[in-house]
């Protein structure tokens, strides 16, 4: 098996098994958001929208279900994205 494709399944094995167990506990910036009384200025409606808000999957009733799928999603996007990249930076170059 080529390096790459375990290396995939190794960071989507972290974020299904892993993710679910994050820390509940707002981050450094939504945590100075709250203390210093500007949080609700970045819950607009744009943010509301989001597909998969506060990482998690609508839909899914079950919070440690919705946000290990939300972390598979979340590397999988990541993962076309840095693809997608790496490939018109390269010039579409096929090996």
């Amino acid at each position: 098996m080529k390096r790459w494709v375990t290396v995939l399944l190794l960071a989507l094995a972290i974020a299904a098994f892993l993710s679910p167990f994050a820390s509940s506990h707002p981050d450094g910036l939504e945590r100075v958001a709250e203390d210093l009384n500007f949080v609700q200025k970045g819950e607009q409606p744009a943010f509301k929208l989001s597909p998969m808000p506060d990482y998690t999957v609508g839909g899914i009733s079950d919070e440690r279900l919705s946000t290990a799928v939300a972390g598979v999603a979340g590397t999988l996007i990541t993962l076309a994205f840095a693809w997608g990249w790496a490939k018109w930076v390269s010039g579409w170059k096929e090996e």
